[in-house]
Parts: C-alpha cells; structure tokens; sequence
C-alpha cells in the first residue's frame, strides 16, 4: 500500500460521519434555535461527528479513538430505549470499530504519525 493512499474502508468510515454529522446537524437545528437543552447537545454531538468525519480523512489517529467513542455513546444512549436500537447501534460500533482498527488502517494512521 502507497504511503499516501488511505484505505477504502477508512474513506467510507468518513465520509459515513461527515453524512451524519451535516445531515443530523440540519435536521436538529429547529430544536436549537427554539432554545431546547437537548436541542444544543444533539447538535454538540453532531459537529463531533464531523470532527471524527475531516480529520479521519486528514489521517489523524485521534480522530478514530473519536469516531469509536462518538458511536460508544450512542450505543449507551440507546439502552433504555428499543432493543432493536440498541442492537442495531451496537452492529454499527463493531462495523466501524473493525474498520477502524484494522492493521491495514493502523499502518496508515501510524505513518502519518511518526512524520508530524
């Protein structure tokens, strides 16, 4: 694999929480500008997720630890709600944690590491 070539799984991973994030943040904006408590921590989580989204892209290893504990979070969240959300958020947790964890994904995280 080039030095410089990111892993598939890693741009999809991306480009999957830039989706989320933009979309969530959109679609939840009503609830902030109507002054809603929730309202604001929905959109806090929501610019998380295109945090992890642009600095997976820019090869930044903190932004998977990010992007696990932002998906970590919605699995807790779902707890005392549906079963069925709970299951599927944690399905999605062990996708992206797979995809993310990966050697493949390692190797190219910790090469841009040791160049900064």
């Amino acid at each position: 694999m080039s030095e410089t070539k990111r892993p598939i799984s890693v741009v999809i991973v991306a480009c999957v929480y830039l989706l989320v994030g933009v979309a969530g943040f959109v679609f939840h904006f009503r609830e902030l500008l109507a002054g809603h408590w929730d309202g604001a921590a929905t959109e806090l989580t929501e610019f998380l997720a295109v945090v992890a989204g642009v600095y997976l892209l820019r090869r930044q290893n903190w932004a998977r630890w990010l992007a696990l504990a932002w998906m970590a979070f919605h699995v807790a969240i779902s707890i005392p709600g549906p079963v069925r959300t709970l299951v599927v958020h944690g399905l999605i947790l062990i996708v992206i944690a797979w995809v993310l964890l990966r050697p493949e994904a390692g190797q190219w995280f910790k090469k841009q590491a040791a160049g900064s």
